[in-house]
């Protein structure tokens, strides 16, 4: 009776150790797999020591406390059975939430990742910006250099074209003055000198009633044409100081003197003349004279008097400008 109290007492701690570790390991969610081993091992000692107290005890106290052990050992192998099915259970949970959480880990690994690559691309981004940040700044600062320049160049041009304008208009009254020079010194080049007879042979011209204009048709020189070899007249194309000169032949007669007078606009000027009975005769005379535009000289064959003249040229009318006024 002893020996089967003492089993009794046994059995009734091991049960009672086993559904005390059967709670804790339910209550603390049991996260290894050698908690079930420890389990199994103890429940083995305590089927160990229940066999070995059987075997050592009386046959006549097994009989007797044969049927409550049995009954007892039966209890503890539904529970042992219940706690592998828990253990089981919570196994399976376990590594259920092992691969949840190695799967949340892959998933916050990923997200990090990600994350890294999207803080890279942001950062690459964000340089990318500043280089174009500063590439415009430059450009802004060459666009303002060369906005300066162009409105350099477009100073400078207008202040080009202003004097082109102003080389032109000193261009066109220089290209003026010149005209006006070649005129003037064209007008200043005036001379001329002629002749009475223009061809071969001698001739008498006179002796006349009345002064009558002598035409010197056979002209030497009429540089700026100012004389008249139709009319024998010379009209002043500038107001200056001419100096006219007249020679003539004659013969000598005792009754028909050689001579001539030079007219300035129908005024008596000088006169040249001779009178001898026999010989030749060569009077002359000149005169400076101031004319004004458009004024006339010529000569004329003093009355009842006679020149001559020949292919010789004896008699000659000539004048030229000395300087203009």
């Amino acid at each position: 009776m002893k020996t089967s109290g003492a089993l009794l007492v046994l059995l009734c701690c091991c049960l009672a150790e086993t559904q005390l570790r059967g709670e804790t390991i339910s209550e603390n969610d049991i996260t290894h797999q050698g908690h079930s081993g420890e389990a199994e091992n103890r429940e083995n000692e305590v089927m160990g020591a229940a066999e070995r107290t059987e075997a050592a005890a009386p046959a006549s106290t097994q009989q007797t406390c044969q049927p409550d052990i049995h009954a007892v050992l039966r209890e503890m192998s539904a529970l042992m059975a219940e706690q592998r099915v828990e253990l089981r259970y919570t196994k399976t949970q376990m590594e259920a939430m092992e691969t949840r959480q190695k799967a949340s880990e892959n998933k916050a690994e990923t997200v990090e990742t990600r994350l890294r690559a999207s803080e890279n691309k942001a950062e690459t981004l964000e340089t990318r910006l500043r280089a174009s940040e500063k590439t415009v700044e430059e450009q802004r600062v060459d666009l303002r250099q060369t906005d300066a320049r162009l409105t350099a160049s477009e100073r400078l041009v207008e202040r080009l074209q202003s004097e082109n304008e102003a080389q032109t208009v000193n261009l066109n009254l220089t290209v003026s003055q010149v005209e006006e020079l070649r005129r003037e010194r064209e007008e200043r080049r005036v001379s001329f000198s002629a002749s009475l007879v223009s061809s071969d042979g001698g001739q008498y011209f006179g002796p006349f009633s009345r002064p009558t204009t002598l035409i010197y048709r056979h002209v030497f020189t009429n540089t700026g044409n100012a004389y008249n070899p139709n009319t024998g007249v010379f009209t002043a194309p500038v107001r200056g100081v001419y100096h006219f000169s007249v020679f003539m032949h004659g013969t000598g007669h005792a009754s028909i003197p050689t001579g001539v007078s030079l007219h300035k606009n129908e005024e008596h000027v000088v006169i040249a003349h001779s009178h001898q009975p026999s010989y030749s005769v060569n009077p002359s005379n000149g005169a400076s004279l101031l004319l004004e535009v458009g004024d006339v000289v010529y000569v004329k064959l003093w009355p009842n008097a006679w020149v001559y003249d020949s292919y010789n040229h004896h008699t000659t009318f000539s004048g030229h400008l000395l300087f203009p006024m």
